[in-house]
């Protein structure tokens, strides 16, 4: 088969990956998402595995490499550990602090850079408001200057790893209604006035914890401003090209894994005196997964180059979300189908694939999002 990206350098890291999933990962994953979480331990052992700093400045704390490197370690941690919501959970850094590498002072990258990809803290990405959704634009949570502090009101919703966070990075409103009045503040865990108000639970990603957040009268130091006031979202909107192909890279690797498990049980399971693998609705059904995947880890790999070299490209990263989640959502329906009962069983891994896979065409920016984003890239 083929992966995103196959330089020797993406096959060495790959191995890596491929170790650590399979020994830290694997063996635990049924339990970790009946349970809804993994061990925070977990951050540590990745982060001296040298997983955790991937993609991110040597002088920060990070390994180094590029995008496509955290995209090829995403795939394997998926496609060895068979826990959807443990990779999620596991890099919710992956979010959480580009913004702060970008913008942030040598103060902050000092503070809350190098302990996350330690292993040490766990960071957080709060955009999402409850009644907002994807609309970042309109986003109510309230944060207003007092001498050296901010005092931040409102609330967060569907935030990955927000029940464990130690520093959350946070979209506020410091200025007036629109994009213009939005500036990103990280708040730390044991702020006063700072709560995780519920933890929410899912259809998919069970072993990810994700919170409801609240902020009243919560102070926050003004040193923890990211970048400029009223600036924030700018560095929101590059951060979601990035998160769009993280989430387009795990869809080929959910719909690979799939598509491997559909494998292996069509060729072990007999009906009408053949195994599934010999009649021919099967082979072709088999054929069209392989095929979709194909062409949307194409894709992926595409957008990823020229994002990496430095294009924002909104919209072929929006291309490529819609692509990559249609395709996974096409597989693993396919896969359930070919399990047949088996498939609709907790026991069996494509139950939990076709649960973890729902998220896709929502997270990030939905499926509808993502086509006013391709409009408006396209001119029309």
């Amino acid at each position: 088969m083929t992966y995103l990206f196959e330089t020797d350098e993406h096959a060495q890291l790959r191995e890596t990956v491929k170790r650590f999933s399979q020994k830290h990962i694997a063996p635990h994953a049924r339990v970790w998402e009946e349970a809804e979480e993994f061990p925070r331990e977990l951050y540590r052992t990745a982060a001296e595995a040298g997983l955790l700093g991937i993609s991110y400045p040597v002088e920060d704390g990070g390994a180094g490499g590029d995008l496509t490197h955290a995209l090829a370690a995403a795939e394997e941690m998926v496609l060895q550990g068979h826990s959807v919501g443990t990779c999620v959970g596991l890099n919710s850094h992956g979010i959480a602090l580009p913004p702060i590498v970008r913008l942030g002072t040598a103060e902050q990258k000092q503070r809350f850079v190098a302990p996350v990809l330690a292993g040490e803290k766990v960071s957080a990405l709060a955009i999402t408001e409850p009644g907002g959704g994807s609309d970042v634009a309109s986003l109510r949570t309230r944060a207003v200057r007092d001498g050296d502090h901010y005092v931040v009101n409102g609330a967060k919703t569907f935030i990955t790893s927000g029940c464990r966070a130690d520093l959350v990075t946070t979209a506020v409103r410091t200025g007036g209604e629109g994009h213009g009045g939005v500036s990103l503040l990280v708040v730390e865990q044991g702020t006063p006035g700072f709560s995780v108000s519920k933890k929410l639970h899912k259809t998919g990603w069970w072993a990810s914890d994700t919170a409801e957040l609240a902020f009243e009268d919560c102070r926050v130091p003004a040193r923890n401003l990211i970048g400029e006031e009223n600036q924030g979202f700018f560095a929101i909107m590059i951060n979601f090209a990035s998160e769009r192909l993280y989430l387009a890279g795990q869809c080929v690797a959910i719909a690979e894994l799939a598509y491997r498990e559909s494998v292996k049980y069509a060729r072990e399971r007999v009906a009408f005196g053949k195994t599934l693998m010999g009649h021919q609705v099967i082979r072709h059904k088999l054929a069209d997964m392989a095929t979709r995947i194909a062409a949307a880890r194409a894709l992926v790999n595409e957008c990823a180059t020229r994002v990496t070299r430095g294009e924002q490209a909104p919209g072929l990263a929006a291309m490529t979300k819609n692509t990559a989640t249609d395709m996974c959502s096409f597989v693993v329906d396919q896969a359930v189908q070919i399990h047949g009962g088996n498939g609709y069983m907790r026991e069996y891994l494509v139950e939990r694939l076709y649960r973890d896979a729902r998220l896709y065409p929502i997270g990030g920016g939905t499926r509808e999002i993502m086509n006013e984003i391709i409009s408006k890239a396209e001119g029309y």
